[in-house]
């Protein structure tokens, strides 16, 4: 499939069944809660591993357990990839605030390196944390790929060989087009919430299930074609 009938399928999906939006919306809505969190997560896994498995109708909302540890795993193996940006960007704010030499007046003697440090671990930070979301992606994909196996997350030959077999050029694309989407999306919502507490609900209950659930099935489409690819070799 080409980026614009992925795009296409996923965002027609959600549409088939809107009782199972407002019941993944609900979820959204309690997610104050915490639990809801990872069952959220775990229906977006559920939605992953369907669509991959060659599903066209959206995962019932049932074995709870099951779906809250898939949702763990998803929050773990999210955790894990993004720990290293993270933790270069707090060595950055670290060694920017070690660096600085305050006069009894209070005032910083060397300006200059402190922006330098800062500046530049935050941009090394945000290019790792770019790189690894990209990678985080098909990481999970795979992981629904093989039921559910935490480590397949990280089996990063079987990973990259996947994201070559899409393509990087078009995973890059279909990940540009994912981010606009979704900035549609939360626009969307931003003017829904002009709207006291109405706007805001409807937001929860529709607009972010709606781009949780294309977002799951575009990642399913997309990982598929190297699925596909794999069985034809």
């Amino acid at each position: 499939m080409d980026i614009g009938e992925i795009i296409s399928d996923s965002l027609s999906y959600p549409s088939q069944d809107w009782k199972k939006v407002l019941i993944f919306g609900i979820l959204f809505l309690i997610s104050f809660l915490i639990i809801p969190v990872f069952l959220v997560m775990g229906y977006f896994f559920r939605i992953l591993k369907g669509s991959i498995a060659g599903f066209d109708e959206l995962p019932d909302f049932d074995e709870w357990g099951e779906m809250f540890i898939d949702g763990l795993k998803i929050f773990v193996v999210q955790f894990v990839y993004f720990l290293i940006p993270a933790i270069v960007i707090l060595i950055g704010v670290w060694a920017s605030i070690a660096s600085m030499s305050v006069t009894d007046a209070g005032n910083m003697t060397n300006p200059g390196l402190f922006i330098g440090l800062m500046g530049g671990t935050a941009i090394i930070g945000i290019i790792l944390a770019i790189i690894l979301g990209l990678i985080a992606s098909i990481a999970i994909a795979n992981m629904a790929l093989n039921n559910g196996e935490f480590g397949a997350a990280f089996r990063f030959g079987e990973i990259l060989e996947k994201i070559a077999m899409i393509g990087w050029g078009k995973y890059i694309v279909w990940y540009i087009v994912m981010i606009i989407i979704g900035m549609i999306g939360g626009v969307i919502a931003g003017l829904l919430n002009i709207i006291p507490f109405i706007g805001t609900i409807i937001a929860l209950l529709v607009v972010y299930p709606y781009l949780y659930m294309f977002s799951a099935r575009s990642l399913a489409l997309l990982f598929g074609s190297s699925v596909e690819m794999e069985s034809v070799e």
